[in-house]
């Protein structure tokens, strides 16, 4: 299926949904918020690396999550949305288990969220992405404005940013990526809200209220400019080792593949080809060709998965040298929980110590990754190469030679 195609037209076709109903009560629930949320789908997808069909999945019910406001009220809007995306697939001829999971992906953006799927996850967490951004208060503005309008209500300030508060302590991301991204800017906004909320409910001293805000925001500036350096280096850490653990992943899965595919090939060949070869004797060098193509892109494919171990353990002088690193199992397999606590504390309490064994990691999973995609680039070539020198040499040995 050319998911690409069918995208395009759920873009096409909820463009002109919001085209078409656009009025002055949804401010918020807008083209302008769906756009955004399918804008931080795209980015978060692309972080896991989703595959095609989980792609247009994401992306989908990112586009269809809020048309129910449009087509209904905004209670029980998540089912109507649910229900136009699953109507526009089926037109479409889409299978009724890539429906369904579209329909879950809407439906799991209800407060509170309860994704149970990645591709869940991460549409509820494109659906708040604005809580932990710089866009949030004129994004909570909107908010507020059209739940005036649509149920003909004033809210004060005071009340309605009670309720966000309550919102931001009830939340939290679902995917590591934006707990990473966005969880210090979100708690940032949170004690903004905290600090105005306390700032209004001084009755006794309003004149003071305003410098009392500004001196906590200019506070939780301070110390955010001077923790951003640590957690910055945290989070890149953090973000490397996932990636360097997806790519581990990813090649491993290559390597199955290839090694499943020369097995059948390998099993085909001897159980088969090798019996008839005195029948057609003009296919032996073909035969043998390919047999040898798949043995040794298995042996490469292998030797790309086989797990290679250290010595397991450390000495003293290491720790005082500063040399090992106490985060990979294969420098302490073979060491007591004793031995090993003491050294673990001494990382821990030295700054240059820890971060050295952090850059010692990341680099050494970078040496595993290129020694596995090295052995899986000569497999890929072998075999593909190898398939294609076979099957020429098996047309000209059935055409010349037969």
């Amino acid at each position: 299926m050319n998911y690409q195609a069918l995208l395009d037209e759920v873009k096409a076709h909820t463009l002109s949904f919001f085209n078409a109903r656009q009025d002055n009560l949804h401010v918020y629930h807008n083209l302008s918020h769906t756009t955004d949320v399918v804008k931080a789908a795209t980015q978060i997808a692309n972080h896991y690396q989703l595959n095609d069909r989980d792609f247009f999945i994401v992306l989908t019910a990112a586009w269809f999550h809020d048309t129910g406001y449009l087509a209904g009220e905004a209670k029980g809007h998540e089912e109507k949305g649910a229900e136009l995306a699953a109507a526009f697939l089926q037109e479409r001829g889409f299978d009724a288990e890539g429906i369904q999971a579209v329909k879950n992906c809407i439906l799991a953006t209800r407060l509170p969220q309860q994704p149970h799927t990645l591709n869940e996850r991460i549409v509820c967490d494109a659906d708040l992405f604005h809580l932990g951004t710089d866009d949030f208060i004129d994004r909570n503005k909107l908010m507020r404005k059209e739940v005036e309008a649509i149920y003909h209500v004033q809210i004060t300030k005071d009340d309605f940013r009670a309720k966000t508060i309550s919102l931001f302590e009830s939340h939290h991301y679902h995917t590591d990526y934006c707990q990473l991204l966005l969880n210090d800017k979100k708690e940032q906004n949170l004690q903004r809200l905290k600090a105005k909320a306390a700032a209004a409910g001084n009755k006794d001293a309003p004149a003071t209220a305003p410098a009392s805000l500004l001196a906590a925001e200019t506070a939780a500036r301070t110390s955010k400019k001077s923790d951003r350096p640590e957690r910055g280096i945290e989070t890149m850490f953090r973000i490397s080792s996932n990636n360097h653990q997806r790519l581990s992943d990813m090649a491993d899965n290559k390597a199955h593949i290839m090694i499943t595919t020369t097995s059948i090939i390998i099993s085909v060949l001897l159980s088969v080809m090798i019996r008839k070869l005195e029948e057609f004797p003009h296919l032996t060098i073909p035969v043998i060709l390919l047999l040898g193509v798949c043995v040794i892109t298995m042996v490469f494919s292998i030797l790309a998965t086989r797990p290679t171990l250290t010595g397991g353990t450390f000495t003293p002088a290491d720790i005082a040298e500063k040399k090992v690193n106490l985060l990979f199992f294969g420098n302490f397999y073979k060491m007591t929980l004793e031995e090993y606590d003491q050294g673990m504390q001494q990382l821990m309490a030295d700054r240059d110590f820890l971060y050295g064994n952090l850059i010692r990691d990341v680099h050494s999973q970078g040496i595993v990754l290129g020694r596995k995609y090295r052995l899986l680039r000569i497999a890929y070539n072998v075999f593909m190469f190898g398939i294609v020198i076979s099957v020429v040499s098996f047309l000209i040995a059935s055409i010349f030679f037969r």
